[in-house]
């Protein structure tokens, strides 16, 4: 039986827990807080994340972080973004020789503008884990796509994308979470299926904040495409491959995000659009909505590419220098007229 460690017990990281529990692994989900990983273990539930969920018998839960890395073919990290590298420098040297890391986190550091591979592989290096066979990340996984945690909580029908710069690795984390409801497709371009996931956030982010307002679906069908140029324009820069921005960590996660009352970051902006503050917002949400930091490091990463991105720059005007969005707004549609390719 494959052996998985999973590291984090919010929504995402205990409903992929159910997802490889299901593909028939055993599950070992590490939470920093004690009193919520008792519950798990004597309830069988997630109370603070997915209540009236039950997880099935092959998951376990500890605090002990070497208990839960020990012997893990897979270890999964499902932490906020912004917190991953701290961790990982702590977790590092308690890794199960030879284990493949896989990223569930859609972010960009910031400050250093790196991809969340990037700092896994940078982490690991640093401290003699998980290296490929040519030193570049080959068992650095990510996974991503279309993937509310509560639907597949539930066992609803899902698709997503394990990438890998080895395919070999990707076939294997394939089998491990492949059930009846989940289906994962491989992809070797990690660059792509992370910038896919990240931008996601900061457009559903665009669009939360146009529902909000009260603007059409003329205006919600424009910022989802116009996004995903955006994504597509970074990417092109950075070597992603076109195809995956069609894919399901481009236009799928993308299009789950925009249009889903489940997504933390449309919720978010929904909030901000009806007139909240950002901090009253930041109160009225329970969980992380990456897109409130990534869009800074989004932002960031393309200026050193010089590359346009006028949605992710409008967003950080309304999130972190309290533009009024009607202002924003303004200002976005008075921009230049130009070819739609550009």
């Amino acid at each position: 039986m494959t052996r998985c460690a999973v590291f984090g017990t919010g929504s995402w990281g205990t409903a992929f827990s159910m997802v490889l529990a299901d593909a028939g692994c055993r599950v070992t989900m590490w939470g920093r807080r004690a009193a919520l990983v008792d519950t798990l273990n004597a309830t069988r539930e997630n109370p603070d994340y997915l209540p009236g969920v039950r997880l099935p018998d092959a998951v376990t839960a500890t605090a002990d972080a070497a208990e839960a890395a020990r012997d893990a073919e897979f270890t999964v990290l499902a932490v906020p973004s912004q917190t991953l590298r701290g961790n990982l420098e702590r977790w590092a040297p308690l890794l199960a020789p030879g284990t493949v890391l896989v990223s569930l986190m859609k972010g960009v550091e910031l400050g250093t503008a790196k991809r969340m591979s990037e700092v896994i592989e940078e982490v690991a290096a640093k401290e003699g884990t998980a290296a490929g066979p040519d030193g570049a990340g080959g068992r650095v996984a990510v996974l991503t796509g279309p993937n509310l945690a509560r639907e597949i909580a539930a066992r609803q029908p899902a698709a997503a994308v394990v990438a890998c710069a080895d395919e070999e690795v990707a076939r294997r984390l394939q089998t491990a979470c492949h059930t009846p409801y989940f289906r994962p497709y491989t992809n070797t371009d990690v660059v792509g299926c992370e910038l896919g996931g990240a931008v996601k956030n900061v457009i559903g982010l665009a669009v939360g904040i146009a529902d909000g307002m009260g603007l059409g679906d003329n205006a919600k069908a424009s910022l989802i495409t116009r996004g995903l140029a955006e994504t597509a324009r970074l990417g092109s820069v950075l070597g992603a491959d076109p195809r995956t921005f069609a894919g399901l960590a481009g236009m799928g996660d993308l299009v789950a995000t925009c249009s889903s009352p489940l997504s933390r970051n449309h919720t978010f902006g929904t909030n901000l659009g009806r007139g909240m503050t950002l901090a009253e917002t930041i109160a009225a949400t329970k969980q992380t909505a990456e897109g409130v930091k990534s869009c800074e490091s989004v932002l960031d990463l393309a200026r050193r590419h010089a590359v346009d991105m006028p949605i992710t720059e409008t967003v950080v005007s309304i999130v972190h220098d309290g533009k009024p969005p009607l202002v924003a707004l303004k200002e976005l549609m008075s921009r230049s007229a130009k070819a739609e390719g550009h």
